[in-house]
């Protein structure tokens, strides 16, 4: 079967899969220390430390999971790999319109292969800066977008990447053992979210199928998006300043989608950081330098922090930011188990406004309580 067709009388997708794969696997590259003897520890290490983090945070955020996290230590090829065929799943709705679209374009092939390379590109270069990951897609399998359904082949993964965690470990003289338990906090934190919390995950797929059902395939709409821009270049303002390119080319009711979005993953950031922060005071030594040196990793700035805010990247720096004043405001007010209603029910997330304002997203939930 063809890396553009999965089935008789289906366009070619718009993006050369086989080519995004290439891309992003010379971009990802390989670090000498993925072969080192220093590697030989990571997924024992990760086996137990992941188990040891789910104990951890089940006792401070109450989110219980009915099954066990397990580890997988990946190699940067191995996480392209993985998040190509999670992008694949993602997309698939949006490709299908836009392959239609295209499918009489002359300039087709030549677009399939830039659209791949930009692809490819993102990918490779993420790949070289994730430490862990916790696919939600994967874990539903291939449907998992258009049904909101939960698959059970992977589940329970949660993914290391194993090159990168031992680039900081030597870089920074971090205690190996402490380190990798700091991170799989982070990760098994934002399983819980996604398991532990029953409409959590069909709630969030049911976010992205509606965004995706929203884009418009018209060449003409890219066009729209560019005067735009240029207009908010004329005015002063950087129009990728929210939400990088996404956002440049979002409808109006797809920004209000994107805010919805925007808002969640926000508090789920947030939270993540906040459990892996509290939990590392006393459980990991160093973690106070681990904070400030992933805090210094994200805050960057050159040719990559222009980067970073070309692929929006930077917004998604700024949502651990936010999220973490909110979820420390609510603390502040009403204690840790007032965030707890967080998790009720979709209705109870806070609004973009209300992450400024824990008080006024407090009042609203106690409200609806009486």
């Amino acid at each position: 079967m063809s890396e553009s067709a999965d089935g008789a009388g289906r366009a070619p997708d718009p993006v050369d899969w086989a080519t995004a794969r290439r891309v992003a696997r010379f971009v990802a590259g390989r670090d000498p220390l993925a072969d080192s003897y220093l590697a030989a520890s990571l997924q024992t290490d990760f086996d137990e430390l992941t188990v040891r983090a789910e104990d951890l945070v089940a006792g401070y955020t109450g989110l219980r999971v009915p099954d066990h996290a397990s580890a997988r230590v990946l190699d940067r090829r191995d996480w392209v790999e993985s998040n190509i065929s999670s992008m694949r799943s993602l997309l698939d709705p949006l490709m299908q319109r836009f392959g239609a679209r295209m499918a009489h374009n002359p300039l087709s092939p030549v677009s399939r292969r830039v659209a791949a390379t930009e692809m490819g590109g993102l990918l490779g270069y993420l790949a070289k800066r994730v430490l862990g990951q916790y696919d939600l897609l994967v874990a539903g399998g291939p449907d998992s977008v258009a049904s909101g359904a939960r698959g059970e082949q992977h589940d329970g993964a949660v993914y290391y990447v194993g090159a990168n965690i031992l680039s900081l470990e030597k870089r920074f003289a971090f205690r190996p053992h402490d380190f990798r338990l700091w991170i799989a906090i982070h990760e098994v934190t934002h399983r819980a979210q996604f398991t532990g919390v029953p409409w959590m995950r069909g709630y969030f797929l049911g976010l992205v199928r509606e965004a995706l059902e929203l884009v418009d395939p018209d060449p003409r709409t890219m066009l729209r998006a560019v005067s735009s821009a240029v207009d908010e270049v004329r005015a002063g303002r950087n129009p990728l300043d929210e939400g990088g390119l996404v956002g440049l080319f979002a409808s109006p009711a797809q920004r209000g989608v994107l805010g919805q979005v925007q808002a969640l993953m926000s508090v789920l950031e947030g939270h993540g950081n906040v459990v892996m922060d509290d939990l590392g005071r006393d459980h990991v030594a160093g973690q106070e330098r681990m904070s400030r040196v992933l805090q210094q990793r994200r805050n960057i700035g050159g040719i990559t922090g222009a980067v970073h805010k070309l692929l929006g990247i930077e917004q998604k720096m700024r949502q651990y930011e936010v999220g973490e004043r909110f979820v420390r405001g609510v603390y502040e007010i009403g204690g840790r188990p007032a965030f707890d209603a967080v998790w009720h029910a979709p209705q109870n997330l806070p609004t973009v406004a209300e992450l400024n304002e824990p008080a006024r997203w407090l009042a609203r939930v106690d409200a609806a309580r009486v």
